[in-house]
């Protein structure tokens, strides 16, 4: 079954109003701040379409505040895919698959990043698999999604700020629904 633009409007207004993880802002802020940000690149509609639905997964499994804290890897890079393939491309699955691993590998090849994870973010990290080895991460690095999926990555570590003022889901909704398949 595939999630229309509806129902993933639904999902927003039902559970997006829940904490993100440990974070200081609520699911659908997370959401609309990452869309936010790779709008503010200048991104095309795929890409802001996979910054806002990165962590679809979340609203569709429920583990309470913080699955981290829990000791749970709820999977959600993987867990939307199935209600997403034949609605959007290749493209934007890929960055919302790819964006934990953008994490791992951002671990392995970036100075001080992981350091200045969050602390929940760091949690998730060794539940995810931990830093990627040279190998893990030269692998990666082939992905034909992988730099989009980096800089996803990126968006998202900076969509947690309080009270930041984004255009409403409506706004993002709408370039999803430009990037939609026939």
């Amino acid at each position: 079954m595939s999630l229309s633009l509806n129902d993933i409007e639904s999902l927003f207004t039902q559970h997006g109003g829940t904490q993100y993880s440990g974070e200081p802002v609520t699911q659908l802020e997370h959401a609309l701040q990452t869309a936010w940000l790779a709008e503010q690149t200048g991104s095309d509609d795929e890409l802001v379409t996979a910054a806002l639905l990165h962590d679809l997964g979340h609203l569709l499994v429920h583990h309470g505040d913080s699955p981290t804290l829990q000791g749970i890897d709820d999977l959600h890079q993987f867990v939307a895919l199935p209600f997403l393939r034949g609605v959007f491309s290749a493209r934007v699955l890929g960055g919302i698959q790819l964006h934990v691993d953008a994490k791992r590998y951002l671990c392995a090849t970036r100075a001080g990043y992981q350091q200045a994870l969050s602390p929940d973010s760091q949690r998730s990290l060794q539940l995810q698999g931990g830093v990627f080895s040279a190998e893990e991460a030269h692998a990666f690095a082939l992905n034909p999604h992988a730099q989009e999926a980096v800089a996803l990555r990126l968006w998202d570590d900076l969509a947690k700020q309080p009270a930041l003022y984004t255009p409403p889901l409506r706004h993002y909704l709408a370039r999803a629904m430009r990037c939609q398949l026939a």
